[in-house]
């Protein structure tokens, strides 16, 4: 019994209804195998004068006549110098000269005369600049400097040198100046007393 065909829905014949399932599965296949669909996504064709490119192939042409004539061209020059004796004639008997020369001298003498005389101008202007007012204002400048001054200019090289002062654990052996002018090692400090001018 369980090896029979069970239908979904009840009939009365087992068999035929078995037949008429497997021939709409059928026929439901077959539709689907042969569907289409909906949505072209072929996309568009490309226009012919796209594909053949009349364009470029007119230009290729053109291209190989050119090639194709100058290579009849210098055939024909070698087949000529083949059938001469050889003769050389590229030699040119005559003296090169130009004809633009007398004008390119003539503007260069102009601007030789130019520069010329702007250099006689820059020779002979005076300067505006007069060193011995500068010298004055200076003058003047350090009397001001001075009287305004609260300590008198030159004084400090002429005090005494302060007192070393030793530090605990010093650096290495090696004697380093402070901001103070006095030495970490201890040392005092030794400066030699300017000497008076004579």
């Amino acid at each position: 019994m369980h090896r029979s065909y069970q239908p979904l829905t009840p009939a009365t014949n087992r068999f035929l209804q078995r037949r008429w399932d497997l021939t709409r599965y059928e026929d439901h296949r077959g539709k689907v195998r042969e569907a289409k669909p909906v949505v072209d996504t072929k996309g568009i064709q490309t226009p012919v004068h796209i594909q053949h490119k009349l364009k470029k192939v007119q230009l290729q042409e053109e291209r190989m006549s050119i090639i194709e004539r100058d290579n009849h061209r210098l055939a024909s020059r070698l087949a000529a110098i083949s059938r001469s004796q050889g003769l050389v004639d590229h030699r040119n008997h005559y003296s090169q000269y130009s004809l633009n020369a007398q004008t390119r001298k003539e503007k260069l003498l102009q601007v030789t005369h130019e520069n010329q005389e702007i250099y006689q101008r820059i020779i002979t202007q005076k300067s505006d600049y007069r060193r011995d007012l500068w010298e004055d204002d200076w003058e003047k400048a350090k009397r001001w400097r001075d009287d305004i001054a609260r300590y008198p200019r030159g004084e400090a090289s002429k005090q005494k040198p302060l007192k070393g002062v030793q530090f605990s654990g010093g650096t290495l052996g090696r004697s380093q100046r402070s901001s103070s002018g006095v030495e970490e090692d201890g040392e005092e400090t030794t400066e030699e007393e300017p000497q008076p001018a004579t």
